[in-house]
């Protein structure tokens, strides 16, 4: 079982790692006010509603309320535990910390269970796999078809390549260690026949590990050693509970943290690309599980980057799939677009085994267009410049790409290459694009290849605090709530407030959240001097809770707090939600007798309902003055 950490070390740990550096892994950050926005990585969104406060370090996202300092960060996205998530950050700010504390400390729900089951049988699926190719003469065929490739031992062991050779190994591996049937089953690691016998999936391939942001294994994607008309040459794993490659981007894990320095990332055609860009110094590269990007693979790289460059193939097939990814993004994405091509209508694989690192990587650096630029030479296919139709054809085409952008001097640009080429008059260059422009305007369709009008910028004004921290299907927040909430800030921070509002007989907030969070701070500041907001989170333990607490942090409060205001706020909670709530529960009462017929308890009720109604127009009257 695993130890209890310390809580001097959850506070060195906590202390020592700046939650916006944390987040910023897996969010981009940007500075709006005294806060960092981003786009929320708990949901899906197009204006930014998830904010980080360095000083205070916490985070929340005025959309869908969640709140927390840096463990329950990590904790809600990864769905770790406390000791695994406190593991996480020490790991990141280079603190160490005993594996006893981690030790056997997944959350003990079925579905974690399971979850946690599913991963350690692929995690150790990937190690068996790569000692197969590593160090046994099953995996010498594999591992010299790698090495041809340009593979060293240590990119293989970086990406976790392995081997599955041809006879059956995973079954009989998992059987030995006696691994649940109904678990293998659910894996995708096995076949299973109508008798429900199971056999491997991967036999004589190449395996190459997909993995999840966090760098967890949860699939595979195997080559096939010899080419066979009756196999794939790349097999996949199902979909699992742990893999939908909807929602995956092949080495995103290693590469979030060149994306984030290099401010762009390079998406690739298939994963020997993106190795052999990482092998060569290009390591912000990712590739996709399918033939095109989906909703979700946009949404995780719009939240860590603003630039994105397409290098495909630069073959015929290439160059298609490069203009279908265009087009997709414009009409989909906030994404600034580009295009790096490889020379010689060579894959990029293929360009940095032949012509060596050096040349590979200069490429990007001088090779990058503009989405325009490519579409004009993209244009060019299957057109025969020298015939006069295929000029004016040409020229048409290129006219319309340019009619979709806002710049004038772009547009100015690429009209001066065409008059360049073609020796035609600017003029009428111009012209011709005016009549264009208009027939868009009046017939504008809303996709097509090119630079298309950008997107407007992100929105990074804060929303409104009246809101924080609820989630807006609960509506808005009611006065009482406003005050308790309010008051709760005031008496976490105030230590003179507390006292004040403590020595009040019978005082208690009317919502169950603002009382357990006054309970849970009766205890804390028995044991601490004072109110420290990351910590008193941790303190808390309860995830629900986290959220509401960091939601106070983010209203906008007055530096000072005065006795009359407290008194204000009190008599807001203490006095007038009872009278509301005693008017609510008086009307159904008499909504009840009227159906009864009782004509007494009618009258009756209808002068104690007068006498209610009264009594609330007196605490109006009180807090009016």
């Amino acid at each position: 079982m695993a130890n209890l950490i310390p809580e001097e070390k959850v506070d060195q740990i906590r202390s020592a790692v700046n939650i916006a550096d944390f987040v910023g892994q897996y969010v981009q950050l940007k500075k709006a006010g005294k806060n960092l926005f981003g786009l929320c990585p708990f949901h899906e969104e197009r204006t930014p509603s998830f904010s980080v406060n360095e000083q205070k370090q916490i985070f929340h996202c005025f959309s869908c309320g969640r709140g927390g300092n840096v463990f329950s960060f990590i904790m809600d996205l990864e769905n770790l535990s406390f000791p695994e998530a406190v593991a996480k950050v020490a790991d990141f700010g280079h603190i160490e910390l005993a594996a006893t504390y981690t030790a056997q400390s997944q959350p003990a729900t079925p579905q974690n269970k399971e979850q946690a089951a599913l991963l350690k049988l692929y995690a150790d699926s990937a190690k068996l796999y790569q000692h197969v190719l590593l160090n046994t003469e099953a995996g010498e065929s594999a591992l010299k078809y790698l090495h041809q490739r340009g593979l060293d031992d240590d990119t293989i062991k970086t990406f976790g390549i392995g081997f599955a050779p041809p006879k059956q190994l995973l079954l009989d591996f998992f059987q030995e260690h006696q691994i649940d049937y109904q678990l293998l089953r659910q894996s995708g690691l096995f076949i299973e026949n109508q008798a429900g016998e199971l056999r491997d999936r991967f036999v004589n391939r190449v395996l190459f590990p997909i993995k999840d942001a966090s760098g967890r294994v949860i699939a595979f994607s195997g080559r096939i050693l010899k080419k066979s008309p009756d196999e794939p040459k790349y097999l996949n794993s199902p979909e699992t509970k742990l893999f939908n490659k909807r929602s995956v981007l092949f080495n995103f894990d290693l590469a979030r943290g060149a994306i984030r320095q290099h401010k762009s990332v390079v998406l690739f055609e298939g994963f020997m690309d993106v190795i052999a860009a990482y092998r060569a110094g290009i390591q912000n590269g990712v590739a996709s599980m399918g033939t095109s990007l989906t909703n979700e693979q946009i949404y995780m790289l719009e939240r860590v980057t603003d630039q994105l460059y397409i290098c495909y193939d630069s073959d015929m097939p290439g160059q298609k799939a490069t203009d279908r990814a265009l087009k997709l993004l414009n009409g989909n994405s906030r994404l600034q677009l580009g295009v790096v091509q490889m020379p010689d209508g060579m894959d990029p694989d293929e360009y940095l085994r032949s012509a060596g690192a050096e040349k590979f990587t200069q490429v990007f650096e001088d090779g990058k267009q503009t989405p325009t630029a490519f579409e004009m030479q993209y244009l060019r296919r299957d057109l025969n410049l020298q015939n006069t139709q295929d000029q004016l054809t040409y020229i048409a085409a290129v006219l319309t790409q340019l009619s979709r952008l806002t710049s004038n001097v772009e547009q100015d640009l690429y009209l001066n290459q065409l008059v360049q080429e073609f020796g035609l008059d600017k003029g009428d260059l111009r012209q011709q694009l005016r009549s264009v422009t208009g027939q868009q305007t009046v017939h504008r369709q809303p996709s097509g290849g090119g630079q298309l009008t950008p997107p407007p910028p992100i929105d990074m004004t804060p929303p409104s605090p009246t809101i924080t921290g609820v989630p807006p299907e609960n509506g808005p927040v009611s006065r009482v709530e406003r005050a308790e909430r309010l008051l709760l800030f005031r008496l976490l921070h105030d230590h003179d407030v507390w006292l004040r509002v403590m020595a009040i007989a019978g005082f208690h907030f009317v919502h169950d959240q603002y009382q357990q969070i006054l309970v849970f701070a009766e205890a804390y500041f028995k044991t601490h001097p004072q109110f420290e907001l990351a910590n008193f989170t941790d303190f808390m333990g309860d995830q629900a809770l986290q959220p509401v607490v960091t939601s106070l942090e983010f209203m906008d409060v007055a530096g000072e707090t005065s006795k009359e205001e407290v008194a204000d706020l009190v008599n807001v909670i203490m006095n007038q939600q009872p009278v509301a709530e005693k008017i609510n529960g008086k009307k159904a009462e008499l909504t009840a007798a009227k159906q009864l017929g009782n004509r007494d308890l009618v009258q009756q009720l209808t002068l104690e309902l007068i006498e209610l109604y009264r009594q609330a127009q007196r605490v109006q009257q009180a807090e009016n003055i």
